[in-house]
């Protein structure tokens, strides 16, 4: 709950910014900056060949492990950056980006290093479960970040706002996680210690990578395949239908990989554990999806210079509905990979990872922007396949976890769209709906279905 509500702070803000930002950039300088963030994910994911998650999932730690995860991924951020430093010529070509687009790519590059030096002391809070310490770091990265960005882009620094942002955010995130977990850097390899680690880490990382080449690397195709000004509308269609997924899975899954690896022998305890999770995940997302579908375009409408993001609007639908069905996969690959099934994990990575760039061409082809949303969409139903497969390890009751939420959200849909369908949308009218619509939700939920939230919400703190 701590991590929750902290680190809900810092996505809020980032809805805000996002918001800001997109009224005050243009979606050509909006796209070029997803463009540059994918390319330094893509050099992040091969900066630690799995070494943190196997400190994390390891019972016992040493000294010779520690210092051996640190300095292994130091020399392979030092050899990334002289990579990406080097490639400068060839990314400015490539994507025909302006001096402000290298700068930025610098400055990311900048904050890929500094950024890294927070490995180990954020590994120490993981290992005893608190969230709440790095979620403080967090809150003030985000805070710098998203305040610095927004100042600048109103005083007209274009992309050079998120430049100088990306570096603010680095030095001072790492001065924060210093003065809560401090540790001293020591060098040193050990090669027992480095064995024993990328027996879990290498395959670990292998299902990382190809997230990332799955979900990053698309983007960079995208953004070469339908332009900066394309890829701005999917950018923002993606980054709006995800928000609640950053703010309530994103943190749920953070928790989940190092508690299952502590209860791991208990596939009992596992599976109430899932139920409850199932459930709440269900009760937050489900009417927060349809209540974003119903409400955006009004939104968009009455925000002023925001109706130039109109046509990403049927983006944004289909990825809402693939973001709630790819919700459903992510505790379950936590889960495989704390009881150590790291190759089941392994497995649906490598089969979306492949059906993505398989399809997403074939579809660009035949349905233009809707191409790579709808691959998407299609993908997210696999979900399915997880849990069949998630029943061989533990035994839990899905639908007996979702079904109320699910049921209880479809009256609140429906009076929702009566009620936007019949007035003309204003600030306040808009805020007096999503009331009405949470409470008819809450009612519903309590009279109908005898699911009563608030005390749902205190038995987290007694179980």
């Amino acid at each position: 709950m701590s991590l929750f509500f902290q680190s809900g702070y810092s996505a809020v803000l980032g809805l805000i910014a996002n918001l800001v930002l997109t009224v005050l950039l243009s979606p050509a300088v909006f796209g070029m900056y997803i463009t540059v963030l994918s390319i330094i994910s893509l050099l992040n994911y091969f900066s630690d060949i799995g070494l943190a998650a196997s400190l994390i999932q390891k019972k016992e730690i040493s000294d010779e492990d520690i210092k051996t995860t640190f300095t292994v991924q130091q020399i392979l951020i030092t050899i990334l950056i002289t990579i990406g430093f080097f490639s400068t010529s060839f990314i400015k070509k490539f994507y025909i980006l302006p001096t402000e687009g290298i700068y930025l790519f610098w400055g990311l590059l900048l904050a890929f290093f500094i950024s890294s030096l927070k490995t180990i002391p954020s590994i120490f809070l993981e290992r005893k479960i608190q969230f709440q310490k790095i979620v403080q770091v967090q809150v003030i990265e985000n805070t710098v970040f998203y305040l610095l960005s927004i100042i600048l882009a109103i005083l007209n620094f274009g992309v050079m706002s998120f430049t100088y942002a990306v570096i603010a955010r680095a030095i001072v995130g790492l001065i924060a996680m210093y003065s809560i977990s401090f540790w001293k850097p020591t060098l040193g390899v050990s090669i027992k210690s480095l064995k024993h680690l990328l027996s879990f880490g290498l395959l670990f990382q292998a299902s990382s990578f190809l997230a990332l080449f799955k979900d990053d690397l698309i983007i960079l195709f995208l953004g070469k395949v339908l332009g900066f000004e394309a890829l701005g509308y999917i950018g923002w269609a993606k980054k709006w239908a995800e928000s609640p997924i950053r703010i309530i899975m994103d943190n749920i899954s953070r928790v989940l990989f190092p508690v299952f690896s502590r209860i791991q022998g208990d596939k009992e305890k596992i599976s109430r554990l899932l139920e409850k999770l199932l459930n709440y995940q269900t009760t937050l997302l489900a009417p927060t999806m349809v209540g974003l579908i119903l409400l955006m375009e009004p939104l968009v409408n009455i925000i002023p210079r925001y109706n130039k993001w109109l046509p990403a609007l049927p983006f944004f639908y289909i990825f809402c509905l693939s973001a709630f069905f790819s919700s459903y996969s992510t505790p379950f690959m936590n889960l495989f990979n704390a009881l150590g099934k790291v190759k089941i994990s392994f497995s649906f990575m490598l089969f979306w990872t492949v059906a993505t760039w398989l399809l997403t061409p074939i579809f660009t082809r035949m349905f233009g922007l809707y191409g790579f949303p709808l691959n998407q969409l299609i993908l997210s139903l696999t979900f399915a396949i997880v849990l069949y497969m998630a029943k061989k390890e533990v035994n839990f009751r899905f639908l007996h976890s979702v079904y109320k939420p699910l049921l209880a959200t479809t009256p609140m849909g429906i009076i929702t769209f009566l009620i936007v369908n019949s007035i003309v949308p204003t600030y306040p009218l808009l805020t007096l709906i999503i009331l009405i619509s949470a409470l008819i939700y809450f009612i519903t939920l309590k009279f109908i279905f005898k699911l009563d939230l608030i005390k749902e919400i205190k038995s987290i703190f007694l179980t």
